[in-house]
């Protein structure tokens, strides 16, 4: 891809109003446009490093045995009346009456509409367990957005709901998802705490939370820095006490983002909704119900957070718009550099990178600053002053190493240091 084409808007300065690093880098390198607060469009860049996600996303999710569809974001009342969360989450639900009269919502969050699906479907205890998951926007009325995307009206979320049996089934579809949120965090580039947490207005008895210790978070963890242990806060475990694992630890506060949240809903919406199968006896009962959730785009803002420094982002391989950027400088006889720069393009893309090729007009500050700013882990810089003696220069933007190699062996450095970073081809 050529950046001319691509629609890249980056700034030069830090936008008003934006505290968090993360909220500001997503500006600033053209990832997002802020509508109205709490309400952002994505842009191509932002775009793709999004669906990246998602595709890590998806295929976890796979792997653990859940199949994707996609729920209606468009809700009627009626169904949050059964489980009495109209009530629970009035101060957040956008409610409305359509034409008919109905009673309406945009969907915060959807328990009551996939247990109204299966219900339909499942009547037998043969049918079970059934495990599915969607990626899908949900919309909030939130009385004060912050960080940019982390807490915004509008959001998209990977939610998953396993329905069995008995509590064995749900046992096994829970640590399946404990286990796959593990794989997707990590392959996002992320060491994420795992705490038990309150299952809130969700319901169920057991829940865990997937946190990063990050400036952005809304929540507050204990941290045991003698023997690395991590604790919700409570008030008989809370900060300067002793650590209840070593006993000898002072426990320290520390903010953290929450990006995942899993729950034991048990049969709270089952019951409720009456999503009842027939076990082998031909006796009548609820289905046990886990829900699993993931902040998509809260993702992005923490990857940023965790992986930036003062000249723009540095993203983790995976979830990279491109594997390799080509900047070529050139002045007014620019034919060489330019052709090599395109003969890099073509070569590369064949075997397999994703490459964007910098064929801008601009200034060698103005490119390299963008470079920087946009963060694609490997970049190859094509001067003059280096052309002269036969070389060119790959930047690992991951570590900020420059390497001075032969014009001839680029693929090979890039194949090399690739493996390090073990980028996708």
């Amino acid at each position: 891809m050529f950046w001319s084409k691509y629609f890249i808007p980056t700034l030069k300065e830090t936008p008003a109003g934006t505290e968090a690093i993360s909220h500001q880098l997503l500006l600033r390198s053209g990832l997002v446009h802020m509508l109205t607060s709490g309400v952002y469009s994505y842009l191509p860049l932002g775009l793709k490093i999004l669906r990246n996600i998602e595709g890590i996303i998806r295929e976890e999710m796979n792997a653990a045995g859940a199949r994707e569809l996609f729920l209606p974001c468009l809700q009627p009342i009626e169904l949050w009346k059964q489980t009495g969360r109209d009530q629970t989450l009035a101060e957040v639900m956008i409610r409305f009456k359509d034409k008919r009269g109905r009673e309406m919502c945009l969907g915060p969050t959807h328990e009551e509409v996939i247990t109204d699906l299966v219900k339909n479907f499942v009547q037998s205890y043969r049918q079970l367990p059934v495990v599915l998951y969607q990626i899908q926007t949900k919309f909030r009325d939130e009385t004060r957005t912050r960080f940019g995307i982390v807490r915004a009206c509008e959001f998209i979320m990977k939610d998953a709901y396993s329905f069995d049996r008995d509590a064995t089934g749900l046992k096994k579809n829970y640590d399946l998802m404990y286990d796959a949120y593990q794989k997707i965090f990590k392959r996002c580039g992320l060491e994420t705490v795992i705490i038990e947490a309150d299952s809130g207005a969700m319901g169920g008895d057991l829940s865990h939370e997937f946190l990063v210790p990050a400036a952005i978070g809304e929540d507050t963890i204990l941290h045991c820095p003698s023997c690395n242990a991590y604790s919700a806060v409570a008030a008989e475990r809370s900060e300067g006490k002793s650590c209840p694992q070593c006993r000898h630890g002072i426990l320290k506060g520390q903010i953290a983002i929450e990006l995942g949240h899993i729950f034991q809903l048990g049969t709270k919406y089952s019951q409720a909704q009456q999503a009842v199968f027939l076990d082998e006896d031909g006796k009548q009962k609820p289905m046990i119900m886990g829900c699993y959730g993931i902040g998509v785009s809260r993702v992005i803002a923490a990857i940023i957070e965790k992986n930036h420094d003062e000249k723009g982002i540095r993203w983790p391989r995976e979830v990279a718009p491109f594997d390799v950027e080509i900047l070529p400088i050139a002045g007014n006889d620019s034919a060489e550099i330019m052709e090599l720069a395109h003969k890099y393009y073509a070569d590369l893309t064949t075997t397999g990178y994703e490459v964007l090729l910098d064929d801008r007009p601009e200034s060698a500050g103005v490119k390299f600053n963008d470079a920087d700013l946009i963060g694609i882990p490997l970049r190859i810089t094509i001067g003059k002053r280096n052309l002269v003696e036969g070389k060119v220069e790959i930047k690992n933007r991951l570590t900020n190493e420059v390497t001075l190699v032969s014009k001839n062996d680029v693929s090979a450095k890039l194949s090399e240091i690739s493996k390090g970073l073990c980028l996708k081809n």
